[in-house]
């Protein structure tokens, strides 16, 4: 493997491992600078996941715009040294507003997975790009299982730990990029920088006006709001459902990340042999349905973990997606269109954790029409039915 691919890897892991390091220590991070219940702790926990998505779904774009335009190269790097300086930031955090403001910085260096993604695209041939993707989906399924594993181990030397574990992967990511990331933008394929079109509404206007594009960003959004379930409440349905300590509930996602990575990573070239893009989607969506319903009744804390790694098993969905999307536009468009469905993904997770946590603080409440911890999954089921319904209607035109 080329370094630079690995770099993308590692740069996309660490994403995944950002996110995961600090999953396992939220319920108790949230309860110490704020107080109050773990409902309270869950809608908090809400609100920096949200702020975090909008500067996604608002920077995306426009750093898959700039990539277009100056290279992947300088976006990507200067995106990891801002983000070793957050994390810094959000290690030492003495109150909510301090996490909060970390949060809405984090969500922009994060916006870059768009550019991560374009790379890809600009090294694959038509016929390897949802394959390609999928490497990428195995180093996210691998940053999820490092993350909260380790995550989960440093709550042993308090709520702050992961952060500066997460700061020095970064900054050394960023150095290790410096040294050996090559450029993929040329002439042929640069395109000049347009404001108007490098926003989310912009970007997405632009893209819907293609063939059957525009049913797919509406599947590919429902799907991404309906899998957000996981980090949105797995902490805080962990330790309400089934009294899990920190090291339990990074085990459970080290163990959810661990099929996510065996499926993009190894599985997914052979699910598209067989089944084709389109019949890979279907797969995934039905698999959903069946392990959102079981963890909606669930329990038992063994039978969840057994249903962990079997959710995980429709991964194949987003890079089928992605690679259906990619071979439907031109190659100098391939920023703008991962750029866009960055916007996407962020627009689902500004909605899908206020939605998802407050589901759940309704659910478990003393007030409580019915307690049900498990409610969010039954939510997903609902949205993955509707993103299902809609992709069978879609046109087939460039699907495989």
């Amino acid at each position: 493997m080329r370094l630079p691919v690995l770099f993308i890897m590692i740069t996309v892991m660490l994403d995944a491992m950002g996110i995961g390091l600090i999953m396992p220590v939220m319920p108790d991070l949230l309860s110490e600078v704020q107080g109050g219940t773990l409902g309270k702790a869950a809608i908090w926990g809400g609100i920096l996941s949200t702020s975090f998505a909008l500067m996604q779904f608002i920077f995306g774009p426009i750093l898959g715009g700039l990539s277009d335009r100056f290279g992947r190269r300088p976006v990507l790097l200067i995106s990891l040294v801002v983000m070793s300086l957050d994390y810094l930031v959000m290690a030492i955090a003495g109150s909510i507003w301090w996490l909060l403001i970390g949060r809405i910085v984090g969500g922009i260096t994060a916006a870059t997975h768009s550019t991560a993604n374009a790379y890809i695209a600009d090294i694959s041939k038509p016929e390897d790009k949802a394959a390609n993707f999928g490497l990428l989906g195995a180093a996210f399924g691998i940053g999820f299982i490092l993350g909260p594993l380790i995550g989960g181990l440093l709550a042993e030397y308090g709520t702050r730990a992961p952060f500066y574990a997460a700061a020095v992967l970064a900054a050394l990511n960023a150095l290790f990029g410096w040294f050996i990331l090559s450029e993929t933008v040329t002439d042929k394929i640069r395109r000049p920088f347009s404001l108007t079109r490098s926003n989310p509404i912009g970007a997405l206007k632009v893209l819907g006006k293609l063939p059957n594009i525009a049913n797919l960003l509406v599947v590919y959004f429902l799907y991404q709001v309906a899998f957000t379930v996981y980090p949105a409440v797995w902490s805080y349905f962990g330790k309400e459902r089934f009294d899990w300590d920190p090291a339990t509930i990074g085990l459970s996602l080290g163990l959810f990340g661990v099929t996510i990575a065996l499926v993009q990573g190894l599985l997914i070239r052979p699910f598209i042999r067989v089944l084709g893009e389109r019949g890979t989607v279907i797969y995934g969506f039905g698999f959903d349905l069946m392990a959102f319903l079981a963890l909606a009744f669930v329990t038992s804390g063994t039978l969840a973990l057994i249903l962990t790694p079997l959710a995980a098993l429709a991964g194949v969905v987003t890079p089928a997606l992605q690679g259906i999307m990619s071979k439907a536009v031109d190659d100098n468009q391939q920023g703008e269109l991962q750029g866009a469905l960055t916007s996407v993904s962020a627009l689902a997770m500004i909605m899908a954790p206020m939605t998802m946590t407050y589901t759940f603080a309704v659910f478990t409440s003393e007030t409580a029409p019915i307690y049900m911890p498990g409610a969010p999954f039954l939510l997903s089921v609902g949205l993955i039915a509707i993103a299902l319904f809609v992709f069978a209607r879609s046109g087939r035109a460039k699907v495989t």
